[in-house]
């Protein structure tokens, strides 16, 4: 092997420790000013321990010069002597708290920069969902005007035509409807996973109700309303998405209102949970999108 080729080799292993170490800078940096932060307490203790002995030293020969006045031939020699000790005793404590202070400076440096960091990645990562998102609410809007809403909103949820036996006064009727095989990813369903679903159908049709109807009071209240606020309600985990995406009092990109979607798409779905024939249903949620950059 050529030393050319020893050279790239080495080029490529550094770069690729390089990119690592960039990628883990924010937890590196955060480590080392936790370690920082707790030796320079143990620091400064330590030197706090010499501090005593350090202006005592110097407080005894503050205090000759003071009470041996005739050491001096003037006044003013003595007062120049009091300033050099004065000097030299505020230089002892620097150096005695220096490296403490050295150290707790770049821990803080540290911190800070691994926050600056995260903050950093963490915009840009709001701005590539943002990105995504709109460009898929394009897409929707394009196919809704070349083939309309029903078409579209058939595609988005995979919607196929179901048969359902309904009891009518006059017997029973077979009806067809739509049912959806596909849920956005914000859908949830409302069942016994769930800490807030109870067996009882009327129930849970009354609390997602009142759920609803408190959510768009609290929308007109604070102005905006998070995905995961919701989730909570229904008592159901949080999800990273929840945290960015939710509804604007006013959004010009949304309806002005918060849906659970229980007729969204899956119209069947939500004409037996309202009939009480299911004791679950499928909620997929009207969120205007990101809303954590227009707060």
């Amino acid at each position: 092997m050529n030393l050319k080729a020893i050279a790239n080799v080495l080029t490529s292993k550094v770069s690729r420790r390089m990119l690592v170490a960039q990628k883990h800078a924010p937890v590196i940096l955060f480590a080392a000013g936790v370690v920082g932060v707790g030796a320079t307490v143990v620091l400064a203790c330590r030197a706090t321990l010499k501090l005593d002995e350090v202006l005592e030293e110097n407080r005894k020969k503050i205090e000759l010069a003071h009470n041996l006045e005739g050491l001096y031939e003037t006044d003013q020699e003595r007062q120049q002597e009091l300033a050099v000790l004065y000097v030299r005793t505020g230089v002892e404590v620097v150096k005695l708290y220096a490296l403490p202070v050295a150290l707790g400076v770049l821990s803080i440096a540290a911190l800070t920069g691994s926050h600056y960091i995260l903050t950093r990645r963490n915009i840009a990562l709001m701005a590539a969902y943002k990105t995504l998102d709109e460009g898929f609410r394009r897409y929707r809007d394009r196919v809704a005007k070349q083939l309309g809403p029903d078409k579209e909103r058939e595609f988005y949820h995979d919607l196929r035509d179901k048969e359902f036996a309904v009891d009518t006064d006059e017997g029973v009727v077979v009806k067809t409807m739509k049912r959806a095989h596909g849920i956005s990813v914000y859908g949830i369903c409302f069942d016994k996973t769930s800490t807030r679903w109870s067996p009882d159908p009327g129930y849970n049709q009354l609390f997602l109700q009142a759920q609803q109807n408190y959510l768009n009071n609290k929308l007109n209240a604070t102005g905006h309303v998070f995905l995961n606020e919701v989730y909570d309600m229904l008592g159901y985990e949080r999800t990273r998405a929840g945290a960015v995406v939710g509804w604007l009092k006013d959004s010009v990109d949304g309806d002005g209102f918060i849906d659970f979607g229980i007729f969204e798409g899956d119209m069947a779905g939500g004409w037996n949970f309202v009939m009480g024939d299911d004791k679950s249903v499928w909620l997929d949620f009207n969120v205007d999108g990101v809303i954590w950059d227009k707060i």
